[in-house]
């Protein structure tokens, strides 16, 4: 941005007297004073309509003058430039050449809207030009035009006339054409306007050799987006390329190395040319070397590239590439990455003693990059690895912090390439492990003792001494803690059960990271599905595990077992927990519309409609205290680890001795105790409420489960849930309040006084509305009515009488609630008949 300097009014005055001059020498003076007043940022714009009028005159000087304050103040006045058309179209037909191309180079920089319509015509008749100055300078005018307006360069067939100029006989010309319609291809990369053919790309070679340096680079940038028929064409192509190889221009060079590279491809690699080529390639390469710093980088970053594709162009040329005491930073770092492509079994020696030379110079970030690349020639070049190793522990001997950090860094990646074969430094490296602060440094001496455990005495020591400042480490450093603490456990399982406790809980409780939390639930459940398995998460070497290897130890019981994910991924329920049970029967007793009896009589009658989903399978032991006297498992797992951080609780209802209770099972599947256990039901639909607290008189450790016996009472607040039947649980521990709901069998609010006396019976019975009766049918039970009745009377359904009619028994029954209600029913069981019929009633 110019900076706008005021100018006195008298000056202005005297500057326009003096253009307004009969004299052209005063005249030239004045534009000369004016464009030194733009020149340091002073407003001349007042002068505008003066300069132009200047514009008449036969002085080139004087001419080119005024231009430059034209193309500096046009945009700022687009109205008043608009003057100066007129003479622009004048000049584009001037006898003098200079001034015809001074007129269109001058129109095409003034970048107003209004003024490049009267641009159009005289730039046609320029690109036609007779003169070849005229017609190169009108082709890069077409360039600019199409920057400003696209659509007009298209409409006036200015590129058909453009294309026409790479066929010109003046090789300037044929370069500027070039570069016009490369330009213009940039901004329009889908058009094919650069349709090259093998007569206009001779023609191109042909105006190779006599244009300018830069008209040669524009050619030759031209050339490598071209793609030959044959092998003989682009060995033709690159045997009048090859010339530009020894040009002075480094550009030049560098053009023409990129269209011989790709050339080259199409070339048969047993032809001698092809040999010869790679030959005369590395010479002009090595020279740039000899240039400026900044043309050095330049030609290295270019080199990196070719030796990446073609490392044999300069394999024997590795010494230009040693770096020198006074080369700048950037082209050391250059240098030294060539060093390490070019490496091989031929000259590794050589490359070697030069890094270890490197590795003690002081520029730290360049040792930091010496040592790497040291370890980078070990992965590349297998035969050189353990001289590699070898210079790397004479560095760490030296005791520069950042060079042993740097050296242990690089060690861990030679040990991932060639497993189980250079352990002997481990006790070298172990003997530095207080020295090391940076991330990286740490994190690969942890990799180190996790991955070697079984060689290292004292792992387990040498990890939890990272342990103990766990949340201070990077993530870096935390996330490759806790996989060789894994690897370890799976070494040594009996010796480091609190250790890998320890890890997986701070990963996944304590940390706020989600990649280490990830990490630490994913080894979690390998450990919990088996410990085998957790080989694949640890990135063991891939030895490890062969046949006939031995199988690591089985892990203890301190990790949860299957099926648990830290008893929690923590709250991370993904989709709500599905059931492999049998849906609750639709049909019941009904009172109101809702189903009093639970399952109906059914359930009560040992009448099973599908398959126990927690019935135990072959060979597992079953605890008898989840099975009622009828042999039914009524346990179910209302609260799942998942969902309360490691907590589980399952369990089931049962009616004993006039008393309802709850009976639980408390599971720990976290790795942290749980205390501090309280319970509390939310309102219900009859009351239910603890009858005292819960019993959990020890602290429940991890991998523990604990049965508690809840009794309940039925005096607690009362509101209708729905269904009738649902209970609402808060759980409370140490760790946090978890909430489930559940339901109760109906039959457990079933009192023992429920036996009506007959004559009370049947007076209710007659009086029960219609409204309050229903029936439905229980299908499949095989019991007879004397079984039947006695089978209800253990749930406290009571028989108050029996009937026969045409064959079918009739009995008459009563149940009584806890909350006082009474319930009538009759059951109607036909001999031989499977199916019962149930007639149920209230009063109320």
């Amino acid at each position: 941005m110019v900076c706008s300097v005021s100018i006195c009014a008298g000056e202005i005055f005297e500057l326009k007297a003096e253009l307004n001059s009969d004299k052209k020498e005063k005249k030239k003076e004045a534009v000369k004073k004016v464009i030194a007043s733009m020149t340091v940022g002073k407003d001349v714009s007042a002068l505008f309509p003066d300069v132009v009028n200047c514009m008449q005159t036969d002085n080139l000087e004087l001419k080119k003058l005024v231009y430059l304050y034209l193309m500096n103040y046009a945009k700022s006045q687009p109205d008043m430039a608009i003057m100066a058309v007129n003479t622009f179209v004048k000049d584009c037909e001037d006898a003098n050449p200079l001034i015809r191309a001074l007129a269109v180079r001058t129109m095409g920089c003034i970048r107003v809207d209004k003024i490049t319509e009267y641009l159009c015509e005289p730039l046609r008749k320029c690109l036609k030009d007779e003169d070849p100055y005229v017609r190169k300078t009108a082709a890069v005018c077409v360039a600019k035009l199409h920057d400003i307006n696209a659509q007009l360069v298209e409409d006036q067939g200015f590129l058909d006339t453009l294309k026409d100029l790479i066929s010109d006989s003046n090789p300037m010309v044929v370069a500027n054409a070039v570069a016009a319609l490369s330009e213009i291809a940039e901004s329009h990369p889908n058009s094919n306007l650069l349709d090259l053919n093998p007569q206009s790309i001779n023609k191109l070679l042909t105006a190779l050799n006599e244009c300018t340096e830069w008209g040669q680079i524009f050619i030759l940038d031209c050339l490598a987006n071209y793609t030959p028929r044959d092998d003989r064409e682009s060995q033709s192509i690159c045997e009048r390329v090859t010339p530009r190889l020894s040009h002075a221009n480094s550009a030049v060079v560098l053009s023409a190395v990129k269209v011989l590279m790709k050339f080259m491809e199409m070339l048969p690699k047993d032809l001698d040319y092809y040999s010869t080529l790679l030959k005369k390639l590395a010479p002009p390469l090595v020279t740039l070397l000899s240039a400026e710093p900044e043309l050095q980088y330049v030609a290295l970053r270019n080199i990196n590239l070719i030796v990446q594709k073609r490392p044999e162009i300069l394999k024997h040329e590795m010494k230009v590439f040693f770096v020198k005491y006074n080369d700048p930073i950037y082209v050391k770092l250059e240098k030294l990455d060539i060093m390490i492509r070019l490496a091989s079994q031929a000259n590794i020696a050589q490359v070697l003693a030069e890094l270890k030379e490197y590795a003690t110079e002081v520029d730290v970030d360049f040792v930091r990059k010496a040592v790497r690349a040291i370890g980078r020639c070990a992965i590349k070049v297998e035969q050189s690895a353990e001289r590699c190793v070898s210079t790397l522990l004479d560095l760490i001997q030296t005791k520069v912090n950042y060079v042993v950090q740097e050296a242990i860094v690089v060690i861990k990646d030679i040990f991932r390439k060639y497993p189980n074969k250079y352990e002997s430094v481990i006790a070298t490296l172990c003997e530095n492990l207080d020295s090391l602060d940076e991330p990286e440094a740490r994190a690969a001496m942890i990799w180190i003792v996790g991955e070697y455990a079984e060689r290292i005495d004292n792992a387990d020591e040498l990890l939890e001494s990272f342990l103990e400042g766990f949340h201070d480490e990077s993530t870096q450093v935390q996330l490759q803690l806790l996989t060789a603490i894994v690897k370890l456990f799976l070494k040594k399982p009996t010796e480091t059960q609190e250790l890998v406790q320890q890890v997986l809980s701070l990963a996944t409780q304590d940390s706020d990271n989600p990649d280490l939390r990830d990490r630490g639930y994913i080894y979690w459940r390998l450990l919990s599905t088996d410990p085998l398995i957790c080989h694949i998460g640890t990135t063991e070497s891939p030895d490890v595990g062969a046949a006939g290897g031995s199988a690591p130890e089985a892990a203890p019981s301190i990790i949860p077992s299957q099926g648990d994910l830290l008893g929690d991924l923590l709250n991370l329920d993904m989709a709500p927990p599905t059931t492999s049970g049998p849906p609750p029967p639709s049909t019941g007793m009904q009172m109101g519309g809702m189903d009093l009896l639970g399952g109906g009589l059914d359930s009560l009658v040992g009448i099973s409609h599908s398959v126990d989903p927690y019935a135990a399978t072959p060979g597992q032991p079953v605890n008898p205290f989840w099975r009622r006297s009828d042999g039914i498992l009524c346990l179910q797992v209302w609260l799942p680890a998942m969902k309360a951080k490691g907590l589980e609780i399952s369990g089931t209802f049962a009616r004993r001795a006039g008393v309802i209770q709850m009976e639980l099972i408390l599971t720990n599947k976290a790795m942290s105790v749980m205390t501090d256990f309280a319970i509390q039901f939310n309102r219900n639909s009859f009351g239910l409420a603890p009858a005292g607290p819960l019993q959990v008189l020890t602290p429940l450790g991890p991998n523990q489960t604990i049965e508690v016996s809840l009794p309940l009472s039925t005096v607690g607040p009362v509101m209708k849930m729905d269904p009738l039947n649902n209970l609402q649980v808060a759980v409370k521990n140490n760790i946090d309040v978890f909430y489930f709901s559940c339901q109760y069998p109906i039959s457990m609010l079933f009192v023992e006084d429920g036996k009506m006396e007959r004559q009370v019976f049947l007076a209710t019975w007659k009086d029960i509305p219609n409204d309050n009766e229903s029936q439905f049918q229980i299908k499949d039970c095989h019991l007879n009515s004397d079984a039947a009745s006695s089978k209800l009377q253990g749930s406290n359904i009571f028989t108050i009488a029996k009937r026969t009619v045409e064959g079918q028994d009739m009995l008459y029954m009563s149940i009584k609630l806890s909350n006082g209600i009474w319930v009538l029913a009759e059951l109607r069981v036909q001999a031989g008949n499977p199916n019962y019929t149930v007639s149920t009633g209230t009063g109320d």
